[in-house]
Formats: structure tokens, C-alpha cells, sequence
């Protein structure tokens, strides 16, 4: 044997036993993707860490980023922190009274910035079989849920259709202490 093709077996080896050892990843990234259940906007949400995009009020659906991180089998405990930013009057600036962009107009929206609300929540993340998208759930009174299974809300096996049925949720007034 010469010592080429040697040198070739014994770098291809260690490829050939791998590749016979076919274990599905221990890490999957699903897509993130976010429900707005209330009237304000979500300026931007982040998943443990990975970035989201923005939804306006009542409405969702659509990734908005790639990706976040979880086992490819779920684990008891399992949890997945929220963090995001809120904008509790989001069409507010249709009724300003100055010219849109006037140095006025800008001191209104700097204004209203400043009610912008940051939150960060910790949810469990609820038994999964297969892993589809991480879908967000943004309730009234800056309640989340999170889902990682396969199936779509609304779906059968979805695991939170008994709370998010609508996107218009009823806020209450006012909300419930923590």
C-alpha cells in the first residue's frame, strides 16, 4: 500500500465512523415569531437573546428572525426569557397638531418615546415532540407565552389555544398585581 492512499484512509476514517453514527443535533434553531394578543405596539422583542422584529397592535404571524436556540428533545424546566419594548399609544402621532418633521413635531415624538415601557419576562417553554417555530405570545397586562412544538395556533396540539384564540384580547382595567 502506498503511503498516499494509507494517508488517505486514515484521514477519511475518522469521517466514515461519524457518519455512521447518524444522532439527529443536539441543538436546533427554530425561527422566531411573534403574536400581538394587545393594543400596543411591540417595538421590538429579543428571545434569549436573538433578535425579533416589531408587530403591530393585534397582529402576528410570519417569522421575524433567525433564530433562536433550543434542544432538539425538550427537557422539564424548560425556559425561554422575553425581553421587549412597548409602545403603549402607537398611533398617537395622527393626531398631533404640528406639520410632520417640524423641529415641534419632533419634540412631540421625542416626548413619546419616553412612555415607551421595556420589559423582561422568564416562561417556562411547554413540552414539545417536534420543533417548529418559537412562536411569542404577547398578552394583555405584559403576559407571554412561548411555544416550540410543530403545530400552528389554532391547531390541535397547539398548547396555548385555550388563551390565545383571538388576536383582539380584552385588556382589563386594571391589571391584576403580579
Amino acid at each position: 500500500m502506498s503511503a498516499l492512499y494509507r494517508a488517505i484512509c486514515l484521514l477519511l476514517l475518522p469521517l466514515l465512523v461519524t457518519g455512521c453514527s447518524s444522532q439527529p443535533p443536539k441543538l436546533l434553531s427554530p425561527s422566531v415569531t411573534g403574536y400581538n394578543h394587545t393594543s400596543a405596539a411591540i417595538n421590538s422583542f429579543t428571545v434569549n437573546g436573538s433578535g425579533g422584529g416589531n408587530i403591530s397592535p393585534h397582529e402576528g404571524g410570519g417569522s421575524f428572525v433567525c433564530c433562536t436556540t433550543v434542544p432538539h428533545q425538550w427537557q422539564p424546566r424548560m425556559k425561554a426569557t422575553v425581553e421587549w419594548e412597548k409602545d403603549p399609544e402607537p398611533f398617537s402621532s395622527v393626531n398631533w397638531p404640528q406639520p410632520m418633521f417640524s423641529e415641534a413635531w419632533n419634540k412631540q415624538a421625542e416626548a413619546h418615546r419616553a412612555q415607551y415601557t421595556r420589559h423582561r419576562v422568564t416562561v417556562e417553554i411547554p413540552r414539545y415532540e417536534d420543533v417548529g417555530s418559537m412562536n411569542v405570545h404577547f398578552l394583555p397586562c405584559d403576559q407571554v407565552l412561548v411555544a416550540v412544538n410543530g403545530a400552528l395556533p389554532g391547531q390541535p396540539g397547539y398548547p396555548h389555544n385555550d388563551v390565545i384564540n383571538a388576536l383582539n384580547l380584552k385588556e382589563p382595567e386594571p391589571c391584576p398585581s403580579p
